[in-house]
């Protein structure tokens, strides 16, 4: 398939899933721009399938003795489509002690035929039967000589962080390791400062998703502080707790437009600014996550409503972001007069400036203008020959 070629996943109702070619694949910002330019950013979540061509690493088969410091347990309490989810501790195992878990009776996904079943049967059990869940493991699995959406060298604006103020956060502008097994959860929440965020699902059984687009965050917001009123009580930003479960049925209920799309080994998948998201493992897998940034993520940044009550929540200046980027409004942003409205529909500024985004953009337009139009032909020779029939057959 064409590698400027874009299509809605049939699951997703709205994700686009891109398949670039090796040479567009190889600048990250850039393709980013360029799906962005396409729409994907409307939907808060798009999926990135690889070229053929390319692997992270060669093997999987060495990682075995991999240490996962503290696996965490899942406890979930709730009914009828609204669950909390807290974590307990659990002590250290190394990958190959995970897996033979995580594919033991008691940890395995039952038998389905097919998505949907897998999905009710997780809806109706998450609160029973606790998963264990190897998340936040710090390191890459990606080959130091890869170059091309290299999780731990992604060289986004992100990158000032560290270059312009020596800050590293794991997880944040390095990248975290996580290994799933069936039922394990990630709740509803947006990435830290409101951030990119990139997630490439190594090896393993897939991950399913769902998606709230930045345009209606605050929808999704104002429904979760009527559901858990006693934490919205407690912090403004409760969900950043990532304790929140609300079911698509309950969506759907109140008017919430979401999306969902189920992740596959092998493929990518990009959150956006601002934008919900949350999902679970189908069984023993492994993926990396790590945050990005654009030009346009700087209003979010700015904009990001911060958790109040725990010091271990990730927060940074976004002084060097202004500065930097936006130098004509530093001042006001001193000042503390620099807050404008969000345009969650517009694409990052870099699309504008990239000629292959538009170059791409234009070629799509032709190549549309084209099929309508040798369709239109289709239909007038079809009536033409209709017409002839017709004339051939008054004749006799």
């Amino acid at each position: 398939m064409e590698g400027d070629m874009s299509s809605p996943n049939p699951g997703g109702r709205g994700i686009m899933t891109f398949y670039p070619t090796y040479e567009e694949f190889s600048n990250f910002s850039r393709y980013i721009a360029y799906i962005e330019s396409q729409g994907a950013h409307k939907a808060g979540l798009a999926k990135i399938v690889p070229p053929k061509e390319w692997k992270p690493r060669g093997s999987y088969d060495n990682i075995d003795d991999l240490v996962i410091p503290t696996p965490l347990k899942q406890v979930v309490s709730g009914n009828a489509g609204v669950f909390s989810q807290y974590i307990k501790k659990k002590k250290a195992m190394t990958v190959r002690e995970f897996r033979k878990m995580a594919n033991s009776v008691k940890y395995r996904p039952p038998k389905h035929s097919d998505f949907e079943e897998l999905e009710r049967n997780y809806w109706s059990s998450v609160n029973k039967n606790c998963p264990i869940y190897g998340a936040d493991v710090n390191g890459s699995l990606f080959e130091p000589n890869v170059k091309e959406f290299n999780i731990g060298n992604l060289g986004t604006i992100l990158d000032t962080l560290e270059q312009d103020s020596g800050i590293n956060i794991e997880g944040v502008n390095t990248p975290y390791l996580y290994f799933g097994s069936w039922k394990t959860t990630f709740p509803w929440h947006t990435e830290d400062m409101d951030l990119y965020s990139i997630n490439y699902l190594h090896f393993g059984e897939p991950k399913s998703w769902y998606a709230v687009s930045s345009e209606h965050g605050k929808s999704l917001e104002h429904l979760a502080k009527d559901f858990f009123p006693e934490s919205a009580k407690n912090c403004e930003a409760f969900l950043r707790h990532k304790m929140a479960l609300i079911s698509p049925s309950i969506l759907e209920k109140h008017g919430i437009p979401f999306e969902k799309i189920t992740q596959n080994a092998g493929e990518f998948m990009i959150t956006f600014p601002y934008a919900y998201h949350a999902g679970f493992n189908h069984g023993f897998n492994c993926a990396e996550a790590t945050n990005f940034a654009s030009e346009r993520w700087i209003e979010y940044g700015k904009q990001a409503v911060m958790c109040s009550c725990r010091e271990d929540m990730v927060k940074f200046s976004m002084d060097v972001f202004v500065r930097k980027y936006q130098p004509d409004r530093y001042a006001q942003w001193l000042e503390g007069r620099d807050v404008v409205p969000i345009d969650h529909s517009q694409p990052t500024p870099e699309a504008e400036e990239n000629p292959e985004c538009v170059w791409k953009y234009q070629k799509r337009k032709r190549r549309i203008r084209f099929l309508t139009n040798l369709q239109e032909l289709s239909r007038r020779m079809a009536e033409v020959i209709q017409v002839s029939v017709m004339l051939n057959m008054l004749k006799y």
